[in-house]
């Protein structure tokens, strides 16, 4: 790369110091997480945005780090919930590490639960989905759709009005409780946007009379979908993120055929956080994790996951990204008409979907 001459010689070395200290404090971060041995991660399914692939690459770097995985399967909230429960306890059951929805990371921020750091690469995370002062930031985001089984669902849905006919008496259901999940709370809140309302409460309210509607009309299932469920029939439609949706039809490679679908009108985008535990045992394992997931291999990881990373922007315009895997992607009109919701938004959905399912739609989801 060519330096200005007008930089000066001063300014170069300035500039090659920095460099010099920061590899220097990422040798010693590395030092003081092997010397620590093990990092406790939680609510990471292996087939969730490729984290599989992610966290075996992460061991292989650093093979001196055992990765204690709690709870693959839990819920956002259930995440924050294990960091209250575990805040004295400096055991392997006390989480380091959290990945929660866009709302949950302000709440844990306010309650305590995080600590700050910044990240190498903290400049090309988007400023309005990143703390200020850094105890939560986005690491990856997908859109809502729809994952079928075409052996048993011969009409695939297209939108989310479809999910109300007849025909899909017993087959719809969510891929987590809406009271406690982020991906299901998200999913009423673009239900209800497909009606019409507005994003945040408004939206959250109309969401949930839609699953009423579809709770009262038998096609709802309260189960929490996954690929399982759909191939054994119990969920033949599943709503969840794309990434997850096209991670488990691969999985499943065709048994049964899947078909995943984004929806005409209410498409909504899902930004996710990370965070590190303000009591976590293993803080410098936390922090060297964090500097892997926001690094060229981290996220070029979740994007093979069918995520769009935080950096992707950044990455895509400085030639970072190959073509592959951006050919492995859905279409690129199919996020044309993706909505971000703001902060706000989001916290509005949430606080109307999880005060209100109970009341207004009454499907015990488990």
């Amino acid at each position: 790369m060519m330096l200005k001459t007008a930089l000066g010689t001063a300014s170069l070395v300035a500039m090659l110091s920095a460099t010099v200290a920061s590899a220097q404090s990422l040798a010693d971060l590395e030092a003081a997480a092997k010397a620590e041995g093990m990092l406790s991660t939680i609510a990471l399914p292996h087939d969730w945005c490729g984290y599989g692939d992610v966290i075996a690459g992460f061991k292989a770097k650093y093979p001196e780090i055992t990765v204690n995985e709690l709870n693959p399967d839990a819920g956002s909230a259930d995440e924050l919930e294990a960091v209250k429960a575990n805040k004295d306890n400096k055991g392997p059951q006390a989480p380091d590490v959290l990945d929660v929805g866009l709302a949950f990371g302000p709440q844990a921020k306010a309650e305590g639960l995080t600590q700050p750091y910044k990240v190498a690469t903290w400049d090309e995370i988007p400023a309005e989905v990143k703390d200020a002062e850094g105890h939560w930031y986005a690491d990856y985001y997908g859109v809502m759709s729809f994952m079928v089984n075409t052996d048993l669902v011969e009409n695939v849905p297209q939108d989310w009005a479809d999910l109300l006919k007849p025909e899909y008496a017993g087959q719809v259901a969510l891929a987590g409780d809406p009271r406690a999940s982020n991906q299901a709370i998200l999913a009423v809140l673009a239900a209800g946007m497909a009606s019409g309302a507005a994003p945040g409460e408004e939206a959250g309210k109309a969401g949930l009379e839609f699953f009423k509607q579809l709770n009262e009309a038998g096609n709802f299932v309260p189960v929490i979908g996954k690929a399982g469920t759909l191939a054994q029939g119990t969920t033949p439609i599943v709503i969840m993120w794309d990434y997850n949706a096209l991670a488990a039809r691969d999985t499943l490679a065709g048994n049964p055929p899947v078909e995943v679908v984004v929806p005409k009108s209410g498409v909504l985008a899902g930004v996710y956080v990370q965070a590190i535990s303000a009591y976590a045992p293993q803080p410098n394992a936390a922090k060297l994790w964090m500097e892997y997931l926001y690094s060229d291999e981290g996220q070029l990881g979740w994007l093979k996951g069918y995520c769009h990373p935080a950096r992707f922007n950044a990455m895509v315009a400085a030639g970072k990204v190959p073509q592959e895997l951006l050919d492995a992607l859905p279409p690129a009109e199919s996020y044309e008409a993706a909505y971000f919701p703001t902060l706000e938004e989001v916290d509005a959905n949430k606080a109307a979907v999880t005060g209100g399912w109970d009341a207004t739609v009454g499907a015990n989801v488990e």
